[in-house]
Protein backbone atom coordinates (compact mmCIF):
# COMPACT_ATOMS: atom_id res chain seq x y z
CA UNK A 1 0.00 0.00 0.00
CA UNK A 2 1.30 3.54 -0.84
CA UNK A 3 1.98 6.53 1.41
CA UNK A 4 -1.23 8.08 0.28
CA UNK A 5 -3.71 4.92 0.54
CA UNK A 6 -1.98 4.05 4.07
CA UNK A 7 -2.78 8.20 4.91
CA UNK A 8 -6.42 7.98 3.13
CA UNK A 9 -7.33 4.81 5.23
CA UNK A 10 -6.04 6.15 8.32
CA UNK A 11 -8.34 9.35 7.70
CA UNK A 12 -11.15 6.83 6.88
CA UNK A 13 -10.72 4.65 9.94
CA UNK A 14 -10.86 7.93 12.26
CA UNK A 15 -14.45 9.37 10.53
CA UNK A 16 -15.84 6.11 11.46
CA UNK A 17 -14.62 5.73 14.54
CA UNK A 18 -15.18 9.91 15.45
CA UNK A 19 -19.08 9.94 15.49
CA UNK A 20 -19.22 10.29 19.10
CA UNK A 21 -19.77 14.30 18.30
CA UNK A 22 -22.43 13.55 15.68
CA UNK A 23 -24.08 10.76 18.11
CA UNK A 24 -23.67 11.67 21.84
CA UNK A 25 -26.81 13.74 23.63
CA UNK A 26 -25.55 17.63 24.07
CA UNK A 27 -25.30 17.14 27.64
CA UNK A 28 -22.62 14.31 27.18
CA UNK A 29 -20.54 16.55 25.54
CA UNK A 30 -18.01 18.94 27.66
CA UNK A 31 -19.33 22.64 27.85
CA UNK A 32 -17.76 26.00 26.08
CA UNK A 33 -15.35 28.26 28.09
CA UNK A 34 -12.84 28.83 29.94
CA UNK A 35 -13.94 26.43 33.06
CA UNK A 36 -11.61 24.16 35.16
CA UNK A 37 -14.17 21.40 35.97
CA UNK A 38 -16.69 19.57 34.37
CA UNK A 39 -19.37 17.73 36.59
CA UNK A 40 -20.71 15.57 34.83
CA UNK A 41 -23.93 14.28 37.50
CA UNK A 42 -25.89 11.11 35.54
CA UNK A 43 -27.84 8.77 36.89
CA UNK A 44 -27.11 5.09 36.17
CA UNK A 45 -26.46 4.05 32.51
CA UNK A 46 -26.45 7.52 31.46
CA UNK A 47 -23.51 6.84 29.33
CA UNK A 48 -21.57 9.31 31.93
CA UNK A 49 -17.92 6.70 31.56
CA UNK A 50 -18.46 7.11 27.94
CA UNK A 51 -18.77 10.44 27.61
CA UNK A 52 -15.90 11.05 29.89
CA UNK A 53 -13.66 8.58 27.95
CA UNK A 54 -14.44 10.54 25.02
CA UNK A 55 -13.05 13.75 26.46
CA UNK A 56 -9.75 12.27 27.40
CA UNK A 57 -9.57 10.63 23.69
CA UNK A 58 -10.76 14.19 22.35
CA UNK A 59 -7.80 16.06 24.40
CA UNK A 60 -5.57 13.54 23.65
CA UNK A 61 -6.35 13.70 19.70
CA UNK A 62 -6.12 17.30 19.49
CA UNK A 63 -2.61 17.63 21.38
CA UNK A 64 -4.67 19.33 24.64
CA UNK A 65 -3.55 16.80 27.04
CA UNK A 66 -0.44 14.83 27.38
CA UNK A 67 -0.18 13.67 30.88
CA UNK A 68 -2.97 12.64 32.51
CA UNK A 69 -4.52 11.52 35.91
CA UNK A 70 -6.98 8.54 36.02
CA UNK A 71 -8.67 8.27 39.45
CA UNK A 72 -10.91 6.04 40.89
CA UNK A 73 -12.35 4.59 44.17
CA UNK A 74 -10.13 1.59 44.11
CA UNK A 75 -7.79 -0.34 41.52
CA UNK A 76 -9.93 -2.13 40.23
CA UNK A 77 -12.65 0.54 39.37
CA UNK A 78 -10.19 2.33 37.52
CA UNK A 79 -8.69 -0.82 35.81
CA UNK A 80 -12.63 -2.40 35.02
CA UNK A 81 -14.27 0.90 34.14
CA UNK A 82 -12.23 3.87 33.27
CA UNK A 83 -9.69 1.76 31.25
CA UNK A 84 -10.56 -2.18 30.32
CA UNK A 85 -14.83 -1.67 30.54
CA UNK A 86 -16.96 -1.60 27.78
CA UNK A 87 -17.07 2.35 28.15
CA UNK A 88 -13.47 2.63 28.73
CA UNK A 89 -10.83 4.20 27.31
CA UNK A 90 -9.44 1.02 25.31
CA UNK A 91 -13.00 0.48 23.90
CA UNK A 92 -13.65 3.93 22.68
CA UNK A 93 -10.23 4.03 20.91
CA UNK A 94 -9.92 4.08 16.90
CA UNK A 95 -7.31 1.34 16.49
CA UNK A 96 -4.89 3.59 14.27
CA UNK A 97 -4.51 5.81 17.81
CA UNK A 98 -5.55 2.53 21.02
CA UNK A 99 -3.31 3.60 23.28
CA UNK A 100 -0.55 1.18 25.02
CA UNK A 101 -1.72 -0.08 27.93
CA UNK A 102 0.57 -0.99 30.99
CA UNK A 103 -0.95 -2.40 33.67
CA UNK A 104 1.92 -3.28 35.78
CA UNK A 105 3.22 0.45 35.28
CA UNK A 106 -0.80 1.76 35.73
CA UNK A 107 -0.29 3.57 32.85
CA UNK A 108 -1.45 4.10 28.98
CA UNK A 109 0.92 5.72 26.23
CA UNK A 110 -1.23 6.69 23.30
CA UNK A 111 1.02 6.63 19.62
CA UNK A 112 1.77 10.81 19.97
CA UNK A 113 3.45 10.16 23.18
CA UNK A 114 0.34 11.55 25.52
CA UNK A 115 0.51 9.31 28.91
CA UNK A 116 -2.60 8.90 31.55
CA UNK A 117 -1.46 7.93 34.93
CA UNK A 118 -3.71 5.20 37.11
CA UNK A 119 -4.40 6.37 40.42
CA UNK A 120 -6.87 4.88 43.50
CA UNK A 121 -8.39 6.84 45.98
CA UNK A 122 -6.28 4.51 48.81
CA UNK A 123 -3.38 5.16 48.10
CA UNK A 124 -3.27 9.56 47.74
CA UNK A 125 0.66 9.40 48.57
CA UNK A 126 1.07 8.33 45.20
CA UNK A 127 -0.09 12.04 43.80
CA UNK A 128 2.89 13.34 45.48
CA UNK A 129 5.37 14.13 42.68
CA UNK A 130 3.47 13.85 39.42
CA UNK A 131 2.58 16.70 37.37
CA UNK A 132 -0.86 16.67 34.91
CA UNK A 133 -1.98 18.76 32.65
CA UNK A 134 -5.61 16.53 32.08
CA UNK A 135 -7.43 14.55 34.95
CA UNK A 136 -10.80 12.53 34.92
CA UNK A 137 -12.02 11.59 38.11
CA UNK A 138 -14.68 8.72 38.25
CA UNK A 139 -17.50 8.69 41.15
CA UNK A 140 -15.85 11.00 44.02
CA UNK A 141 -18.22 10.52 46.36
CA UNK A 142 -17.44 6.35 46.67
CA UNK A 143 -13.61 8.01 47.18
CA UNK A 144 -11.77 6.80 50.47
CA UNK A 145 -9.71 9.46 51.80
CA UNK A 146 -11.64 12.02 49.60
CA UNK A 147 -10.60 15.37 50.51
CA UNK A 148 -7.05 14.60 50.30
CA UNK A 149 -6.58 12.44 47.20
CA UNK A 150 -8.85 15.72 45.48
CA UNK A 151 -6.23 17.79 47.26
CA UNK A 152 -3.02 16.03 46.04
CA UNK A 153 -4.79 15.86 42.71
CA UNK A 154 -5.03 19.20 42.17
CA UNK A 155 -1.54 20.02 43.46
CA UNK A 156 -0.33 18.07 40.78
CA UNK A 157 -2.38 19.95 38.56
CA UNK A 158 0.18 22.15 37.42
CA UNK A 159 1.37 21.98 33.53
CA UNK A 160 -0.27 23.04 30.55
CA UNK A 161 -1.82 26.09 29.67
CA UNK A 162 -5.43 25.43 31.64
CA UNK A 163 -5.33 22.33 33.12
CA UNK A 164 -9.17 20.59 33.82
CA UNK A 165 -10.66 17.91 35.63
CA UNK A 166 -13.92 16.05 34.50
CA UNK A 167 -15.67 14.26 37.56
CA UNK A 168 -18.09 11.74 36.39
CA UNK A 169 -20.13 10.59 39.07
CA UNK A 170 -24.09 9.73 39.98
CA UNK A 171 -24.01 12.44 42.86
CA UNK A 172 -24.42 11.21 46.73
CA UNK A 173 -23.96 14.41 49.62
CA UNK A 174 -20.33 14.50 50.29
CA UNK A 175 -19.44 17.76 51.40
CA UNK A 176 -16.81 18.00 48.91
CA UNK A 177 -19.12 17.36 45.75
CA UNK A 178 -21.57 19.56 47.77
CA UNK A 179 -18.69 22.49 47.56
CA UNK A 180 -18.25 21.99 44.04
CA UNK A 181 -21.52 22.40 43.36
CA UNK A 182 -22.05 25.34 44.98
CA UNK A 183 -19.38 27.09 43.51
CA UNK A 184 -20.00 30.15 41.62
CA UNK A 185 -16.68 31.68 40.48
CA UNK A 186 -17.21 30.39 36.52
CA UNK A 187 -14.69 27.50 37.45
CA UNK A 188 -17.11 25.07 37.84
CA UNK A 189 -19.72 23.64 34.95
CA UNK A 190 -22.01 21.21 35.24
CA UNK A 191 -23.83 18.51 33.17
CA UNK A 192 -26.65 16.38 34.41
CA UNK A 193 -28.49 13.76 32.97
CA UNK A 194 -30.53 11.06 33.74
CA UNK A 195 -31.10 6.67 33.38
CA UNK A 196 -33.93 7.34 31.16
CA UNK A 197 -32.54 9.45 28.53
CA UNK A 198 -30.39 6.17 27.32
CA UNK A 199 -33.81 4.41 27.45
CA UNK A 200 -32.61 3.11 24.11
CA UNK A 201 -29.46 1.61 24.81
CA UNK A 202 -30.60 -0.01 28.11
CA UNK A 203 -32.46 -3.56 28.62
CA UNK A 204 -36.41 -3.02 28.51
CA UNK A 205 -35.93 -5.53 31.29
CA UNK A 206 -34.04 -3.37 33.75
CA UNK A 207 -36.02 -0.09 33.20
CA UNK A 208 -39.14 -2.00 34.17
CA UNK A 209 -37.95 -3.41 37.26
CA UNK A 210 -36.12 -0.49 38.40
CA UNK A 211 -39.00 1.79 37.94
CA UNK A 212 -41.11 -0.17 39.72
CA UNK A 213 -39.07 -0.69 42.57
CA UNK A 214 -36.73 2.67 42.77
CA UNK A 215 -38.86 5.35 40.81
CA UNK A 216 -39.85 8.54 43.34
CA UNK A 217 -37.86 7.10 46.05
CA UNK A 218 -34.37 8.44 47.72
CA UNK A 219 -32.13 5.86 46.00
CA UNK A 220 -34.16 6.38 42.57
CA UNK A 221 -33.99 9.92 42.64
CA UNK A 222 -30.30 9.69 43.64
CA UNK A 223 -29.26 6.88 41.70
CA UNK A 224 -31.32 7.70 38.27
CA UNK A 225 -32.10 11.24 38.08
CA UNK A 226 -28.87 12.28 39.94
CA UNK A 227 -30.70 14.23 42.11
CA UNK A 228 -27.75 15.99 44.71
CA UNK A 229 -30.29 14.86 47.99
CA UNK A 230 -29.42 16.67 51.49
CA UNK A 231 -30.40 16.23 54.59
CA UNK A 232 -30.63 18.86 56.68
CA UNK A 233 -28.88 19.30 60.15
CA UNK A 234 -31.39 19.34 63.04
CA UNK A 235 -34.02 17.90 60.86
CA UNK A 236 -37.01 15.55 62.06
CA UNK A 237 -36.85 13.45 59.34
CA UNK A 238 -33.55 11.86 57.51
CA UNK A 239 -34.09 10.34 54.03
CA UNK A 240 -32.92 7.47 55.11
CA UNK A 241 -35.53 6.94 58.50
CA UNK A 242 -37.76 6.95 55.57
CA UNK A 243 -36.06 4.89 53.18
CA UNK A 244 -35.70 2.20 55.61
CA UNK A 245 -39.50 1.71 56.10
CA UNK A 246 -40.43 1.87 52.61
CA UNK A 247 -42.63 -0.93 51.03
CA UNK A 248 -44.16 -1.29 47.78
CA UNK A 249 -48.01 -1.01 47.15
CA UNK A 250 -48.87 -4.39 46.86
CA UNK A 251 -47.26 -5.67 50.31
CA UNK A 252 -49.16 -2.99 52.70
CA UNK A 253 -51.47 -5.30 55.75
CA UNK A 254 -55.02 -4.59 55.72
CA UNK A 255 -56.18 -1.46 56.68
CA UNK A 256 -58.02 -1.14 60.57
CA UNK A 257 -59.08 2.46 59.17
CA UNK A 258 -57.83 5.41 56.73
CA UNK A 259 -58.21 9.05 56.84
CA UNK A 260 -57.85 11.71 54.45
CA UNK A 261 -56.46 14.61 56.32
CA UNK A 262 -56.49 18.40 54.44
CA UNK A 263 -54.10 21.17 55.55
CA UNK A 264 -55.78 24.06 53.50
CA UNK A 265 -54.20 27.09 52.08
CA UNK A 266 -55.35 30.59 52.89
CA UNK A 267 -55.15 32.31 49.36
CA UNK A 268 -55.30 30.98 46.07
CA UNK A 269 -52.86 31.97 43.13
CA UNK A 270 -50.06 30.54 41.19
CA UNK A 271 -47.43 31.47 44.29
CA UNK A 272 -49.71 30.38 47.24
CA UNK A 273 -48.95 27.56 49.46
CA UNK A 274 -50.23 24.12 48.60
CA UNK A 275 -53.17 22.69 50.37
CA UNK A 276 -51.86 19.35 52.19
CA UNK A 277 -53.79 16.12 51.05
CA UNK A 278 -52.55 13.03 52.55
CA UNK A 279 -54.28 9.64 52.99
CA UNK A 280 -53.34 7.95 55.40
CA UNK A 281 -53.83 4.26 56.90
CA UNK A 282 -53.42 2.59 60.26
CA UNK A 283 -52.61 -1.00 59.42
CA UNK A 284 -53.91 -4.62 60.83
CA UNK A 285 -50.02 -4.64 62.80
CA UNK A 286 -50.70 -1.35 64.49
CA UNK A 287 -48.43 0.30 62.04
CA UNK A 288 -49.23 3.93 60.40
CA UNK A 289 -49.10 4.06 56.69
CA UNK A 290 -49.04 7.17 54.01
CA UNK A 291 -50.89 5.90 51.63
CA UNK A 292 -51.80 8.97 48.98
CA UNK A 293 -50.42 12.35 48.71
CA UNK A 294 -52.42 14.35 46.59
CA UNK A 295 -51.88 17.89 47.45
CA UNK A 296 -51.72 20.97 45.31
CA UNK A 297 -52.49 24.08 44.51
CA UNK A 298 -56.30 24.34 44.20
CA UNK A 299 -59.60 26.47 45.10
CA UNK A 300 -61.53 25.78 48.34
CA UNK A 301 -64.12 23.59 46.27
CA UNK A 302 -61.74 21.83 44.17
CA UNK A 303 -59.47 20.52 47.67
CA UNK A 304 -62.80 19.63 48.83
CA UNK A 305 -64.03 18.12 46.00
CA UNK A 306 -60.60 15.92 45.75
CA UNK A 307 -60.62 15.23 49.67
CA UNK A 308 -64.12 13.61 49.32
CA UNK A 309 -63.46 11.64 46.18
CA UNK A 310 -60.75 9.96 48.17
CA UNK A 311 -62.92 9.38 51.09
CA UNK A 312 -65.32 7.54 49.15
CA UNK A 313 -62.84 5.58 46.69
CA UNK A 314 -60.84 4.61 49.59
CA UNK A 315 -63.59 3.86 52.13
CA UNK A 316 -62.24 6.39 54.69
CA UNK A 317 -63.58 6.39 58.15
CA UNK A 318 -63.63 10.73 58.38
CA UNK A 319 -61.65 13.46 56.86
CA UNK A 320 -59.85 15.60 59.45
CA UNK A 321 -58.64 19.03 58.57
CA UNK A 322 -57.09 21.65 60.53
CA UNK A 323 -59.33 24.60 61.13
CA UNK A 324 -56.48 27.53 62.31
CA UNK A 325 -57.00 29.37 58.98
CA UNK A 326 -60.62 29.78 58.52
CA UNK A 327 -62.12 28.11 61.27
CA UNK A 328 -65.70 26.92 60.08
CA UNK A 329 -65.35 27.85 57.01
CA UNK A 330 -63.10 24.74 56.57
CA UNK A 331 -66.75 22.49 57.72
CA UNK A 332 -68.54 24.64 55.22
CA UNK A 333 -66.78 23.95 52.57
CA UNK A 334 -66.55 20.54 52.73
CA UNK A 335 -70.06 20.50 53.53
CA UNK A 336 -70.99 22.73 50.15
CA UNK A 337 -69.79 19.31 48.41
CA UNK A 338 -71.34 16.22 50.06
CA UNK A 339 -73.37 17.23 53.66
CA UNK A 340 -72.96 13.47 54.96
CA UNK A 341 -69.38 12.82 55.13
CA UNK A 342 -68.42 13.06 58.57
CA UNK A 343 -65.53 15.34 59.59
CA UNK A 344 -63.43 16.52 62.35
CA UNK A 345 -61.92 19.96 62.67
CA UNK A 346 -58.36 20.00 64.54
CA UNK A 347 -56.99 23.06 66.17
CA UNK A 348 -53.44 22.93 65.94
CA UNK A 349 -52.91 24.97 69.74
CA UNK A 350 -49.04 24.16 69.74
CA UNK A 351 -46.31 24.72 67.68
CA UNK A 352 -45.20 22.68 64.21
CA UNK A 353 -42.31 21.34 65.55
CA UNK A 354 -43.94 20.37 68.79
CA UNK A 355 -46.71 18.44 66.95
CA UNK A 356 -44.42 16.91 64.91
CA UNK A 357 -41.86 15.27 67.24
CA UNK A 358 -43.94 12.03 68.54
CA UNK A 359 -44.66 11.27 64.46
CA UNK A 360 -40.92 12.04 63.79
CA UNK A 361 -40.20 9.41 66.76
CA UNK A 362 -42.64 6.78 64.97
CA UNK A 363 -40.84 6.64 61.75
CA UNK A 364 -37.48 6.77 63.64
CA UNK A 365 -39.04 3.61 65.43
CA UNK A 366 -40.13 1.82 62.22
CA UNK A 367 -43.66 2.46 62.72
CA UNK A 368 -44.91 4.44 60.25
CA UNK A 369 -44.43 3.50 56.13
CA UNK A 370 -44.69 5.31 53.02
CA UNK A 371 -46.67 3.03 50.41
CA UNK A 372 -44.34 3.96 47.67
CA UNK A 373 -42.91 7.42 47.05
CA UNK A 374 -43.80 10.86 47.93
CA UNK A 375 -40.43 12.97 47.02
CA UNK A 376 -42.63 16.33 47.57
CA UNK A 377 -44.13 14.92 50.82
CA UNK A 378 -40.42 13.39 51.44
CA UNK A 379 -38.22 17.24 50.80
CA UNK A 380 -40.65 18.51 53.04
CA UNK A 381 -39.93 16.40 55.51
CA UNK A 382 -36.13 16.00 55.29
CA UNK A 383 -35.57 19.96 55.02
CA UNK A 384 -38.15 20.38 58.16
CA UNK A 385 -36.43 22.01 61.12
CA UNK A 386 -36.52 24.33 64.09
CA UNK A 387 -36.85 27.81 62.82
CA UNK A 388 -38.08 27.31 59.55
CA UNK A 389 -39.92 29.63 57.64
CA UNK A 390 -41.77 27.24 55.17
CA UNK A 391 -45.15 26.32 55.58
CA UNK A 392 -44.91 22.21 55.22
CA UNK A 393 -48.55 21.88 53.94
CA UNK A 394 -47.85 17.94 52.90
CA UNK A 395 -45.92 17.37 56.33
CA UNK A 396 -48.65 19.08 58.09
CA UNK A 397 -51.77 16.87 56.67
CA UNK A 398 -49.37 13.91 57.17
CA UNK A 399 -49.12 14.90 61.10
CA UNK A 400 -52.57 15.57 61.78
CA UNK A 401 -53.12 12.26 60.21
CA UNK A 402 -50.70 10.18 62.17
CA UNK A 403 -52.11 11.69 65.84
CA UNK A 404 -55.93 11.16 64.62
CA UNK A 405 -54.80 7.14 64.08
CA UNK A 406 -52.81 7.11 68.13
CA UNK A 407 -50.35 4.62 66.95
CA UNK A 408 -48.90 4.38 70.42
CA UNK A 409 -52.43 3.05 71.14
CA UNK A 410 -52.90 0.30 68.59
CA UNK A 411 -51.33 -3.79 68.93
CA UNK A 412 -51.85 -6.35 66.70
CA UNK A 413 -55.47 -6.19 64.86
CA UNK A 414 -56.87 -8.98 63.21
CA UNK A 415 -59.16 -7.38 60.96
CA UNK A 416 -60.71 -7.77 57.53
CA UNK A 417 -58.71 -6.96 54.17
CA UNK A 418 -58.96 -3.64 52.74
CA UNK A 419 -56.29 -2.40 50.07
CA UNK A 420 -56.42 0.60 48.16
Amino acid sequence: MGEASRIFAKLDQALEHDTWHSTARPNQIAPDGDWSIWLLLAGRGFGKTRAAAEWVRHKVETGNARNIAIVGATASDVRDTMVEGCSGLLAISPSWNRPTYEPSKRRLTWPNGAIATMFSSEEPDRLRGPNHDLAWCDELSSWSNMQEVWDMLQMTLRIGVRPQVCISATPKPSKLLKDLVSRNDGTVVISRGSTFENRANLAPAFLDSIVRKYEGTRIGRQELNAELLEDVEGALWTRDMIEKSRILPDTQPPMRRIVVSIDPAVSVSETSDATGIIVAGLGSNGHGYVLQDLSGRFSPTEWAQKAIHAFYRLRADRIIAESNQGGLMVENTIRAVDRNVPVKLIHASRGKITRAEPVSAFYEQGLIHHVGAFPELEDEMATFEAGSRDSPDRLDAMVHAMTELKLSNVGPLIVTELRI
